[in-house]
């Protein structure tokens, strides 16, 4: 039997850096009022590098990494909501950069939750037999496709990128998975095109920045994500006790906080970083993860049993239980 383990992780944002401070001299916000309600200070915002080169750049780390060519990778999974286009995909264009020449490649679209549901397809492929190894990468330039003028919204997200190389193995690394969409609360939206030809009775506007109703996004991660969490728990047999971290989707530190106290989790198992990139989508749990190896919490040596946790538009949410 084959299964599949990730072997190596890499993460890449912007040079640039954009703090409070210097949102509040665009817009009517302070430090205070962002870092008290969310916990971000800082992020990083694209000068000129769209949501292909940040992805790029992660794929390279990986390869460079685990000593292999390009040519060994039998697909590219892109977890994004801001590709460069629609067509192509930003995943042909992240292999046709590296020179991947015998992988496929294509994009995932499921908002905060894409990595999540990008890895639990990719483990899909390497179990089948039929696939030996592939990237799976989170890449957003969310900066792109915010309202710079509404507070709500600009000042929580970030641009950035992070991934994972997955290739099989003889040993069970997934041990457990649940994966949700609940396709009728549209409490979390971005990128409506707009609907007209010559042909249709009307025209919709086109609706291209993010919007969202964020109370009801707070509530549904502390309620529903919670709940979901501690179900993958009981299902699987896994006791809390022997998931070493937790790797949730940075939006908010107060969903951290709030998530840990709820499910009786103590909060030092919850790593965080959005106080330094905010809301990165996609890429925010693969650039912790990647952070956490870099600096030793992580070893990738197989001994160390964690939860992947995604949660955002669609609305979608999932969890994986994975050593790593």
């Amino acid at each position: 039997m084959v299964f599949a383990k990730i072997s190596q992780v890499a993460h890449y944002v912007p040079e640039q850096v954009v703090t409070n401070d210097d949102l509040a001299q665009i817009m009517d916000t302070n430090d205070e009022w962002i870092s008290t309600r969310t916990g971000i200070r800082q992020r990083r915002i694209s000068r000129d590098e769209n949501t292909s080169d940040l992805a790029i750049q992660v794929a390279k780390s990986l390869l460079k990494k685990a000593k292999l060519e390009a040519s060994e990778l039998d697909f590219i999974l892109l977890a994004t909501i801001t590709p460069d286009s629609l067509m192509p995909s930003t995943a042909a264009k992240v292999q046709a950069a590296i020179g991947a020449t015998k992988a496929f490649a294509f994009d995932l679209t499921a908002a905060c939750s894409g990595f999540v549901f990008a890895l639990s397809t990719a483990e899909k492929f390497i179990r089948s037999g039929a696939y030996k190894r592939g990237l799976v990468i989170g890449a957003e330039v969310f900066s792109k496709t915010l309202d710079w003028s509404d507070r709500s919204t600009a000042v929580l997200f970030g641009d950035g990128a992070g991934g994972v190389l997955l290739e099989a193995s003889a040993e069970q690394h997934f041990l457990a998975e649940s994966l949700n969409t609940d396709g009728s609360r549209q409490v979390l939206t971005s990128g409506k095109a707009a609907f007209g030809s010559p042909f249709t009775q009307y025209a919709e506007p086109e609706e291209n920045a993010l919007q969202m109703d964020g109370r009801a996004v707070f509530d549904f991660a502390i309620k529903t994500v919670s709940q979901n969490i501690l179900q993958l728990l009981n299902d699987s047999g896994i006791d809390e006790s022997e998931i070493e971290y937790f790797f949730l989707h940075q939006a908010n530190i107060r969903i951290l906080d709030k998530m840990a106290r709820k499910m009786k989790i103590a909060r030092e198992k919850f790593p965080a970083n959005m106080m330094r990139y905010g809301n990165t989508s996609a890429a925010s749990i693969p650039i912790l993860l990647s952070e956490c190896v870099e600096d030793g919490t992580i070893k990738l040596d197989g001994n160390q049993t964690v939860l992947l946790s995604g949660f955002g538009g669609g609305l979608t949410w999932g969890s994986l239980i994975v050593k790593l």
